[in-house]
This record gives structure tokens, C-alpha cells and sequence, in this order.
């Protein structure tokens, strides 16, 4: 009975680079807690080709188009107001936008704005209680990347791997401070199901879990 209660209405985003096993772990670790799994907006993402194709000229409408659709995910487990796992959180584009950004592949106007209105989304946001972040190197994510054969991923260079991992660590880093991050090496676990067990346990018994402000991108910027 405790565990259940401890259980009830939680709220777990996994975070992690391209191609770290985030929509395998959400599966496994919504059948293993019997909750509830969001994943990630991939399929009928209509900009995800074009971004691919000409990034420097799809980035702010990809972006734009991602956080709207994450924002309408991450309300929908709200309003809900039952347990959920979300593949990939709301708070991870700002480390994408702040890349494109950082490259000369988005305007600084236009990264301004996405800003300004991920901090107005966010007044409006409740905080997942963990993220776990799956911790992958940058080559493991080319490799996984490589073998599932995304035509779209297949631009991906190891390069910018080591950039997005990068930002990754900083993201994780301030994040951190807001919301409790539960860091995994994926190689670790023989299986997602272990890994969801561990997560399950990790989480039982940190139950103190501190709540925390919002988290403002700006701070990435």
C-alpha cells in the first residue's frame, strides 16, 4: 500500500542523446510500474525531414513545433492526473535551440523568442518529480544511430554528437538543481526491464525528493 502511494500520480521524463534506448526504457518502465507512457512526437513530426534537409532554414519552425507539441504532451499528463513516463522532456529543446543557435543555423532573434516563450509555457508547467538521464557516450549514440537506419538521422555527424553531449552535461548539470536527476549508464543494465526495476527501487527510496522552482533556459543561454 505504501509503495502504490508513493507511486501515485508520478510523474517520470527520461532525458538523453539521439538514439540512447529513451522510447525502449519508457516502454519498459511504463509495463513494469503500470503507468501511463508519452513518447516522443517522431512519426508526425511534418518539419523533421525539412529540418534535416535545411536546417539553417527550418530551425525556428522546428523548434517552435516541437515545444508546442511537448507542451500539449506535458499538459495532457497533467490534466490526466494519472502516473506517467514521458519519452523525452519538454525542458531538453533549449539544449537543441542553444546548438542551432550557437552554429549560425538559427537566428538570434528567432532563438530570442523561443526563449521568451518557453518561459511563458513554463509558468503554466508542473515539474516531472525525476528525470532520469540516460547517460551515453557520443559514439554509442552514432553506432545506435547507424543501426537503426533513420533515413533522416543518417546526416548525423560524430561531431556534432560530441556538441549535443556537451550541452547535455551542462543542461543536466543546472537541472539538476530544480528537479532530482536520476543519472544511468545504459551499459550498465543488461536490459531495459532491469534498468526499470533500479529506477523503481532508486526512486522508493529517495521519497524525500526535494520540490524545486521552475527551470529557465535563459540560464543555458
Amino acid at each position: 500500500m505504501a509503495k502504490l502511494q508513493q507511486l501515485e500520480n508520478v510523474f517520470i521524463g527520461i532525458a538523453g542523446m539521439i538514439g540512447a534506448g529513451k522510447s525502449t526504457l519508457a516502454k519498459s518502465l511504463g509495463e513494469h510500474l503500470e503507468i501511463d507512457v508519452h513518447y516522443e512526437p517522431i512519426a508526425d513530426n511534418e518539419y523533421l525531414e525539412d529540418f534535416y534537409r535545411d536546417t539553417r532554414r527550418y530551425a525556428f519552425a522546428t523548434q517552435i513545433y516541437l515545444l508546442n507539441r511537448r507542451f500539449q504532451q506535458h499538459q495532457e499528463i497533467i490534466w490526466r492526473g494519472r502516473s506517467a513516463v514521458q519519452d523525452r522532456t519538454i525542458y531538453e529543446d533549449s539544449i537543441f535551440a542553444k546548438m542551432l543557435a550557437e552554429a549560425g543555423l538559427m537566428d538570434e532573434r528567432d532563438y530570442r523568442t523561443y526563449l521568451e516563450l518557453f518561459r511563458h509555457m513554463s509558468n503554466f508547467m508542473c515539474k516531472p518529480n525525476l528525470i532520469v538521464y540516460l547517460d551515453v557516450s557520443p559514439e554509442r549514440s552514432f553506432e545506435r544511430i547507424q543501426t537503426r537506419a533513420r533515413e533522416m538521422e543518417q546526416g548525423i555527424t560524430l561531431e556534432y554528437l560530441e556538441a549535443l553531449h556537451n550541452g547535455y552535461e551542462d543542461f543536466i548539470s543546472d537541472i539538476s538543481r530544480l528537479i532530482p536527476v536520476l543519472r544511468i549508464d545504459y551499459d550498465r543494465f543488461a536490459t531495459a526491464e532491469e534498468m526499470a526495476e533500479v529506477i523503481e527501487r532508486d526512486y522508493l527510496d529517495h521519497s524525500f525528493l526535494r520540490e524545486a522552482s521552475r527551470f529557465d533556459p535563459v540560464k543555458q543561454a
